[in-house]
């Protein structure tokens, strides 16, 4: 059932997605059965103008990575922003399936035992965060190199004068998080053949700790890289431990594109396996639409 159909939900409403055409194209990813949970995007944040441009781009990517997936976002408030508990109260309501919950976060944070509590309490589904995971170093390496604080890759081998030779990964949720992004940080070393040590922005004194281990064992130009998607974190954290430790640093995640693909790919391990009523209407509705793209390529 579309929420479509439901006066005043603020749920999503499912969205066509387009076939990519050419040999290059990516693979296609399985069709979504009908009656499928909606996906909900908890973001650790107020809606406003920092947070919302970067979720609502995720949401973006996330459309179309998925074909046919029905994403929204909640907010732990803001002005028009539906929260998690209202998302979830208002499937009930619809008698739609509960809500998949993805955090957006890369790693523990202090407002996941909330949204597990509150997911309990209607029977909807919490993923875990969205790393430690090999596609995070990605995007960190990319901010790295952005900021020129890096090479883009390892197989171009010129110097760069400003690159950082030793690298603070900082994020937040205190020590629980540093230490869950320590996992990332051995793959991030493995991209720049560089020492990576995490640190908590949050825990006062972690990424003074983590500068000054680099420099004891060798760094001359240590270098900061957030570890942050963005709105999860206070910007001047950001500033602060940049300012505090003398170190250049490279901008958050944000909207890079393989958040969004961890999140559609989190989603789509979720679900359930489609049943055959669900694998033959799914089928049906793809002969259909390749009906019509024939007869109308026809005219």
């Amino acid at each position: 059932m579309s929420t479509a159909a439901i006066p005043g939900a603020p749920l999503p409403v499912r969205t066509p997605g387009s076939r990519a055409r050419g040999r290059h194209r990516r693979p296609e990813r399985p069709e979504i059965a009908a009656g499928s949970p909606a996906l909900v995007l908890a973001v650790p944040a107020v809606a406003g103008p920092e947070s919302r441009p970067v979720v609502e781009e995720l949401l973006s990517i996330v459309r179309t990575e998925q074909a046919g997936i029905e994403v929204t976002a909640a907010y732990l408030g803001g002005e028009d922003a539906p929260t998690v508990a209202d998302l979830l109260a208002a499937a009930a309501e619809a008698g739609l399936p509960a809500p998949v919950v993805v955090p957006l976060v890369p790693g523990p944070h202090d407002f996941l035992p909330e949204l597990h509590k509150l997911a309990a309490e209607s029977g909807a589904q919490v993923l875990d965060p969205l790393g430690p995971h090999p596609l995070l170093a990605e995007a960190v390496h990319v901010r790295l190199s952005e900021a020129g604080l890096a090479r883009a890759d390892r197989a171009r081998l010129f110097a760069i004068a400003t690159a950082a030779d030793g690298v603070v990964l900082t994020t937040v949720g205190g020590e629980e998080a540093a230490a869950s992004a320590g996992i990332t940080g051995v793959l991030l070393a493995s991209r720049l053949a560089v020492p990576v040590v995490p640190a908590a922005l949050d825990v006062p004194g972690s990424v003074a700790a983590a500068v000054a281990h680099l420099r004891a064992t060798g760094s001359e130009r240590p270098a900061l890289a957030p570890l942050v998607i963005g709105p999860e974190a206070d910007t001047e954290l950001l500033a602060t431990a940049a300012e505090e430790t003398g170190c250049a640093s490279a901008a958050p995640i944000g909207a890079y594109p393989t958040v969004g693909q961890l999140i559609a790919s989190a989603y789509l391990a979720a679900l359930p396996e489609p049943t055959q009523e669900q694998l033959e209407a799914a089928e049906a509705a793809a002969a259909e639409q390749r009906t019509g793209s024939g007869a109308h390529a026809a005219r």
